[in-house]
């Protein structure tokens, strides 16, 4: 079992939602979560607010920059914003940990950029990892990967299975398999 869960998602699909959920349980449950979800606030592309809650900690860096008129379909991700996570990320990634649960693997990685180093680290320490990859980036991804990882559909029963199998077995799983 590959220690290397890549959620693949398309526009349809609340990965966000569905990995915030999930990690905010196990860590409910015992487990040692690092990480970072997004959390989306708004009604359209326009209005969305973009947050990352880095997990070890609760707290909320913004990621999101206003471009001003003009600039709806540009890209909003404030750059400043995703450094200041990967730090965060960086820092929980020092501490004893079960899981690392990433909201996704989105164009700066597919670029060589984000949070692509705070990935490969994970990876490199061996610790299990969830992450996010929408349907558009699945080409980076695997040249990224390398085959190490398994595909999972958006959907809690198999991230969560992918969970039990790959993840280091602990007290917290009779709590976790009760509530899933």
């Amino acid at each position: 079992m590959s220690l290397i869960a890549a959620v693949i998602y398309g526009p349809d699909d609340d990965c966000d939602h569905l990995l915030t959920d999930i990690a905010h349980g196990w860590m409910a449950g015992g487990l040692r979560v690092a990480g970072l979800v997004q959390i989306n606030a708004g009604a359209s592309c326009d209005e969305i607010d973009m947050e990352l809650e880095a997990l070890d900690t609760g707290r909320r860096i913004g990621i999101c920059q206003d471009l001003g008129s003009g600039s709806a379909n540009a890209c909003r991700l404030d750059p400043r914003g995703l450094a200041e996570a990967a730090g965060a990320l960086r820092q929980a990634l020092d501490k004893p940990v079960d899981v690392v649960v990433i909201n996704k693997f989105g164009r700066m990685e597919a670029d060589g950029a984000g949070l692509i180093a705070e990935i490969g680290a994970a990876v490199a320490a061996g610790l299990p990892l969830v992450i996010g990859v929408p349907r558009r980036f699945t080409t980076a991804w695997d040249a990224f990967a390398g085959g190490l990882d398994v595909k999972l559909p958006c959907e809690r029963g198999a991230v969560e299975a992918w969970r039990r199998a790959a993840g280091r077995p602990t007290s917290a799983d009779q709590v976790i398999s009760a509530s899933a």
